[in-house]
């Protein structure tokens, strides 16, 4: 060719080629979206979970069937949202006979710290759980008792603090629970767990975090169902218990600061012999509670409660709410992170003022019998204990209450160099204890009440038997979402052009801003009318398809084994996940979680839509669609499968363990417990699923287990023990042909040697 034609026939390959790039697959249209899809997946879940935040408030009433006509009959139409509550607040484990205050002291620490004219203080601990305590101060009149108050303080306060005992942590201006006992009541003072971060973790194993404590409690009672603020309310219905011991008497009230508030909130909503609360600086709206620490995150709150339901739970016994024109204590977050510590969930919280407290007080009002107005009093104060609160508080307890005019001196505190820190530890250490003899005992519970109800005498039973399990899976643990509102949109455009197959971007819609996004590989050499199998293939954590699928090299971890099995001839499908985008994802979790959902709710829907996609498609076989994921992606293989009988199989690489262990345990370097990853907790999942249950609800389909020896999301021998449930089960129902774990000599990766002989045999295909 002539040298001056060149430059004409390079211009004319370099249009074709354009206009090839830009033709997207038949029946689709052209996928427009440019930037980081990824990113712009999370914004549109984002943008989703604030639109559902923002219409909770509406969306609970359906919840809530209140009977107006008596006092009785509201009583007993709210009992059902009564029990949920318990549920999700974890307040559900019975609890040891209350057999008494019992005095705490030693020959040089007695029991009598402090001694006025009016009353005395004791040390004093009650039994709450097995191997859980209560512990605080009593406050006893010397004269008649006229009322019972439990005064819970603001976490980081000691009781101490309460009663100004202690002036080198300063002073309080009105030292309240003094001029309660002063009044005539019978105080107890609770030790509320502190949001220092001391001894959270393991030093044994070298393993500390910033986590406050109360985030570190939170995040292995999650997993097993339970929460900080449910067991904390657990020491206040027992001494409730302790106070209505006997026939006659004295009326039982609460009052709670701060964090203390929160918990009097929640335990005068769940016991209806608590006949007067106040709450100072904590009630107000809870749409944004995502933004507050960690350890207030309860799994479907907001589906059913705000704060203004809790109170319509109390109400129409007597509730005091004391808005703080000064914000009160305001949360900033955990401490700092610095050698050897860090790994805390974000977190803030500033009080709201009386303009924002107001509208939730309105929102709790209730109108009984028709003409009865029943609705909590609001105060404006900046400091908890005003007479003008505590006299209706003190009245509706008892008519002989009077509030004192003056406060008293402080009790002088008879301890010598009393240091509050050995109490704090035998809190903190008993509610960790109870919680990791939870996750022991999690296996035969399981066992009791999973393994025990599947019907393994036909496949067919046993099909039949799983799905109650597949539907409690998905609506109560993970969330279920509606079913996408949007028609599916399919786009795409071309991306791999590669000898043996191409490569196309591909997007489908759900919702609005929500869409689902991958890379679809098409073998070349498929022919008209012939039918394939599709694998596929998820990355992990940060990951993005073209890890999968990328043609130039074998990345790292994944070895590109998207490319490798389109290299034998499978069409393949290497979806977005959207756990990418660092705090942003996780952000993600925590605005979910109050509405009953989870990231997963959202990959669930996106597999779904992607598979009805794939089945349209003219060469995919929709009876073999198959799952391989890495990491993540293995969590993935866990979850989706089981929840999707259309992925006719599953296998998890570099993820499959003693689940449930490796969230809550302290004794696993690698633990959960001791990583940034704080949206791994799964609520109660520790009491329902572990992997060997999900594994059940994928069977009988084929599953596979990859596991590399030197991967460090685990150990061999956990993997081993959980898989060997899997394998006893696949025997059970007569087919052990269908489940493999194949062990190698490597790490987290996917190694795509027994993997892929797996999916030939049965998926059918031999290139």
């Amino acid at each position: 060719m002539h040298r001056r034609y060149l430059p004409i026939f390079v211009s004319s390959i370099v249009f074709i080629c354009s206009s090839l790039r830009a033709e997207p697959l038949p029946e689709t249209k052209p996928l427009a979206r440019e930037g980081d899809l990824a990113a712009q997946m999370v914004e549109g879940i984002d943008k989703y979970l604030m639109r559902e935040l923002a219409a909770s408030v509406e969306k609970r009433k359906p919840y809530w069937k209140p009977d107006f006509s008596s006092v009785e009959a509201y009583k007993k139409s709210v009992q059902p949202n009564r029990e949920r509550l318990k549920q999700i607040l974890g307040v559900i484990d019975e609890r040891v006979p209350f057999t008494g205050f019992e005095l705490v002291g030693t020959t040089e620490q007695p029991a009598l710290v402090a001694e006025t004219d009016t009353y005395k203080v004791f040390a004093v601990r009650w039994p709450v759980l097995p191997g859980v305590d209560g512990e605080g101060l009593l406050l006893e009149p010397k004269g008649k008792v006229v009322a019972q108050v439990i005064v819970l303080p603001d976490a980081g306060d000691t009781p101490e603090d309460m009663l100004n005992m202690d002036p080198k942590r300063g002073l309080r201006p009105k030292p309240f629970p003094g001029l309660l006992a002063v009044s005539g009541c019978r105080v107890l003072m609770p030790v509320v767990i502190d949001p220092e971060d001391t001894w959270s973790g393991n030093p044994r194993l070298g393993r500390m975090t910033n986590q406050p404590h109360r985030e570190f409690i939170y995040r292995m009672a999650y997993e097993m169902g339970r929460q900080l603020i449910g067991y904390e309310v657990q020491k206040v219905l027992a001494a409730v218990e302790g106070f209505c011991r006997e026939k006659d008497h004295p009326a039982v009230g609460i009052i709670g600061v701060g964090e203390g508030g929160l918990i009097a909130l929640c335990s005068a909503s769940l016991d209806e012999r608590i006949q007067a609360t106040i709450v100072h600086a904590y009630f107000g709206p809870r749409e944004s509670v995502w933004e507050e620490p960690i350890y207030r995150n309860v799994f479907g709150l907001l589906r059913e409660f705000g704060d203004a339901e809790l109170a319509r739970l109390i109400l129409p016994r007597t509730l005091i709410v004391q808005a703080s024109h000064l914000g009160g204590k305001k949360i900033t977050g955990p401490p700092a992170p610095r050698a050897g510590r860090g790994g805390a969930a974000p977190g803030h919280y500033e009080p709201p003022v009386i303009d924002r407290v107001r509208p939730e007080i309105e929102r709790a009002t209730l109108r009984i019998d028709g003409t009865e107005l029943v609705c909590p009093m609001l105060t404006d104060t900046w400091i908890p204990g005003e007479k003008s609160s505590l006299q209706p508080f003190l009245t509706a307890l008892s008519k002989e209450a009077v509030c004192k005019e003056k406060y008293t001196q402080s009790p002088m505190d008879r301890r010598k160099n009393f240091d509050p820190a050995p109490r704090q530890k035998r809190q903190f250490d008993q509610l960790v204890a109870f919680t990791q003899q939870l996750m022991r005992d999690s296996e035969r519970y399981r066992q009791q009440h999973f393994w025990a109800k599947l019907d393994t005498s036909s496949l067919e039973n046993y099909q039949k038997s799983c799905e109650p399990f597949r539907k409690q899976l998905w609506e109560e643990v993970l969330g279920k979402l509606p079913a996408p509102t949007l028609p599916m949109n399919p786009q795409t455009r071309p991306l791999y052009d590669e000898p043996k197959w191409r490569g196309y971007e591909a997007t489908l819609d759900l919702y609005p801003d929500v869409f689902a996004y991958g890379i679809l590989l098409l073998p070349k050499d498929l022919k008209a009318g012939e039918k394939r199998p599709v694998v596929v293939c998820q990355h992990g954590l940060e990951g993005r398809p073209t890890d999968v699928c990328n043609p130039k090299e074998r990345t790292k971890f994944y070895n590109s084994f998207g490319a490798q099995l389109a290299d034998k001839g499978y069409i393949v499908y290497a979806p977005q996940n959207p756990y990418i985008g660092h705090d942003k994802f996780r952000v993600l979790q925590r605005k979910a979680n109050p509405l009953g959902l989870s990231l997963f709710s959202f990959i669930v829907r996106q597999h779904e839509r992607t598979l009805d996609w794939l089945a349209t498609l003219p060469n995919v076989d929709p009876q073999r669609m198959a799952f391989y994921g890495l990491s993540y992606g293995g969590k993935t293989a866990m979850r989706v499968p089981a929840l999707l009988p259309r992925y006719c199989l599953s296998i998890c690489s570099g993820d499959f363990n003693e689940w449930i262990r490796k969230n809550v345990s302290l004794d696993y370097p690698s633990s959960y417990m001791f990583s940034p990853e704080y949206e791994m907790p799964e609520f109660n999942l520790g009491h329902t699923f572990n992997y060997a249950e999900m594994a059940a609800l994928i069977a009988p389909r084929p599953f596979m287990v990859e596991r590399g020896h030197g991967d460090g999301v685990g150990i061999d021998e956990w993997i081993a023990y959980e898989y060997a449930k899997v394998r006893r089960l696949y025997s059970k129902l007569k087919i052990p042909e269908r489940t493999e774990l194949e062990f190698f000599a490597g790490g987290h990766e996917i190694h795509g040697q027994g993997t892929f002989r797996f999916l030939a045999k049965h998926l059918k295909w031999e290139k």
